[in-house]
């Protein structure tokens, strides 16, 4: 272990048609979720993709994985924010004076209420988990960005960073509904996710069902770079509190070149607040219902 510190520093492809904005749209929440993939593969030409197609989404908020800050290097999440006019919120388990330092990063269209992170046990794995709470159409949420543990093959490492997640979650969230998102290394209806099955929305799941949430058509590991590609980055959404009105993957095409955005496509949800239940306790199932 090397003194391993929590640091959250504030600074401040093609796909299908853009969705079309819905009667009552107010009503509505816009998130994102993608891994980065760090520098890899001409990242300059990767990064006017990725934003190119946000430009023409204009989510809500937008999570990130495998953010990345080096010499020469502007930390990633600040160039996307930069050229798509957002505030950006970043965590990293690496110290503030490291010139290198990977994590993970939320962007949002108007500036947080409050923020936050955790590291996730075990503590030699690097994992980080990041929260922000904004205002969207006049309505507090609280969103979570988390990027679990790919080695450990039985599970038990993600489940106790699930359970980590959850408390922070509990300890953060105030009377503001959850979203969360991000790469789990896992499948949505595996083991290790059971708990947040119960409280959350599986978005993709919810809007597409699962018959067709669970083939090569969903799967959001690249197979360009994947062979063994798998659904492993989610977006949740509190049960209580959303219902599910759309989700897709974006970013899953190659642009000429061919170049791709990354080796994981993106997923894009549309949320529909729930009028009769816009607080509550986000660890409550509601009544009656990854590398």
């Amino acid at each position: 272990m090397f003194g391993l510190l929590l640091v959250v520093l504030l600074a401040s492809c093609r796909s299908a048609p853009a969705p079309t904005t819905p009667v009552g749209s107010e009503q509505t929440l816009d998130a994102v979720t993608l891994n980065l993939w760090h520098d890899r593969s001409d990242w300059p030409r990767r990064q006017a993709l990725i934003v190119e197609e946000l430009r023409r989404l204009q989510p809500d908020v937008i999570l990130l994985q495998e953010v990345l800050q080096d010499a020469g290097l502007p930390n990633q999440a600040g160039s996307l924010a930069a050229q798509l006019g957002y505030q950006w919120y970043f965590v990293s388990a690496d110290p503030p004076d490291r010139v290198r330092r990977y994590g993970n990063a939320i962007l949002t269209r108007q500036a947080p209420l409050a923020r936050g992170g955790r590291l996730l046990q075990p503590l030699d794995d690097y994992r980080v988990a990041g929260w922000v709470r904004f205002e969207s159409h006049g309505r507090a949420v609280t969103v979570y960005v988390a990027h679990l543990n790919f080695t450990d093959t039985s599970g038990a490492v993600r489940a106790k960073q699930v359970s980590d997640l959850l408390s922070l979650i509990e300890a953060t969230h105030g009377d503001a509904p959850v979203v969360i998102g991000g790469d789990f290394n896992t499948t949505a209806d595996s083991d290790e996710l059971v708990s947040l099955r119960a409280r959350y929305h599986d978005a993709y799941v919810a809007a597409n069902g699962v018959e067709n949430s669970d083939g090569p058509a969903s799967v959001t590991l690249n197979p360009h770079y994947h062979p063994q590609a798998r659904r492993i980055d989610h977006v949740f959404a509190q049960t209580s509190a959303f219902r599910v009105v759309q989700a897709r993957r974006i970013l899953d095409e190659p642009a000429p070149g061919p170049i791709w955005a990354s080796d994981h496509f993106g997923v894009w949800v549309r949320l529909r607040f729930e009028a009769t239940n816009q607080t509550g306790r986000a660890g409550s199932p509601s009544p009656g219902v990854n590398r």
